[in-house]
């Protein structure tokens, strides 16, 4: 596995394999999926460019040796906090460790920054996700946040609460 960072010049591309990893029947060939929760997109190419142009971010690329996209991850430096969001791994290559790597990945991007803190937020009906990420160290803070109300990222087929996971660095 290869580890690089996204430019510009990758949104169209991203924006069709974050889309596919997140909803849709391609979705629904991994262990985990929004495809049941959410009707629409998850991303589009604008706000995939925005994510790119906050202060402190990047997005990881995971590609192999042919330099195919394996999996994505947004990672967003603010201050000694690293937040990370829109894990992506292609459905069909998901338990080969693309997530894994990508985590280790943004946790060293975080401390490569001085963070001492890796913060994200999960659809609290996502179990199986959450546990994954427990197991790698994670913990429910307690704190909830809504779920974005704006369609570019879904329109929900019922009521969403985003938790609030964090991990000492």
């Amino acid at each position: 596995m290869i580890l690089a960072t996204a430019t510009p010049a990758d949104a169209p591309r991203l924006t069709r394999f974050v889309n596919a990893a997140y909803r849709g029947d391609t979705a629904r060939q991994g262990w985990t999926t929004e495809a049941d929760l959410l009707d629409g997109q998850r991303i589009d190419e604008e706000g995939l460019l925005e994510m790119l142009a906050r202060p402190g971010a990047a997005i990881l690329l995971c590609l192999n040796e042919a330099s195919e996209l394996l999996g994505s991850f947004h990672v967003q430096v603010k201050s000694e906090l690293v937040y990370l969001s829109m894990l992506a791994v292609n459905p069909a290559g998901q338990t080969q460790g693309v997530g894994k790597f990508l985590l280790q990945a943004a946790e060293d991007y975080g401390r490569q920054h001085g963070c001492t803190l890796s913060r994200m937020t999960v659809i609290s009906v996502r179990t199986e996700l959450i546990a994954y990420y427990e197991r790698r160290g994670y913990h429910r803070t307690g704190a909830t946040e809504p779920f974005p109300t704006d369609p570019r990222f879904g329109i929900p087929r019922q009521p969403l609460v985003l938790l609030v996971l964090e991990k000492e660095l």
